[in-house]
């Protein structure tokens, strides 16, 4: 059966949903504990995340990007995406992410770090997301990013990665 999720912006009034989000699709609460704390440091940015609701309105999962820079130039970082453990596999987080990235090439932005291992990337969908194009430019060990370039008239800069202080990097 195919689904048409709905996304949106996140509103205050979605919070509880979406730490129940989280606390359901992570294996422990620390991942949980890094979207609480990416909300509240300087690097979050308003309508950068986005939720995707089942057709009742409710939270079923959800995406945030969050400033980073590489090397002194801005950039994004997609933080973790999760989905209700009954929608995963149903495209409600490569909904979320593609409407993030959506919005942040709306809002000007040219390039998006992701965290995490390879072998995430398919578990939170983002397969659809990687149209907009692979590029790295810096030396990672054991392939643990990959950045995706919004705007092909700004190439990816070279540099160090500096995240949003709660991902600990």
């Amino acid at each position: 059966m195919s689904h048409t999720w709905i996304t949106r912006a996140e509103t205050g009034a979605d919070i509880p949903a979406i730490r129940d989000i989280d606390l359901a699709a992570f294996e422990t609460p620390l991942e949980a504990d890094l979207v609480e704390a990416l909300r509240a440091d300087s690097s979050w940015i308003d309508g950068l995340s986005v939720v995707t609701t089942d057709r009742d309105g409710r939270p079923v999962g959800h995406a945030l990007l969050t400033r980073c820079h590489i090397g002194d130039a801005p950039a994004l970082c997609l933080g973790p995406v999760a989905v209700l453990p009954e929608h995963q596999g149903t495209g409600v987080g490569s909904a979320a992410v593609r409407a993030a990235l959506e919005a942040a090439d709306g809002m000007g932005e040219a390039h998006v770090v992701v965290l995490g291992h390879p072998t995430y990337y398919p578990r939170f969908g983002f397969a659809p997301a990687s149209r907009y194009g692979i590029r790295v430019t810096i030396d990672v060990p054991d392939e643990a990013l990959m950045a995706l370039t919004l705007r092909a008239d700004r190439p990816l800069p070279g540099g160090t990665i500096r995240y949003a202080a709660p991902f600990g990097i």
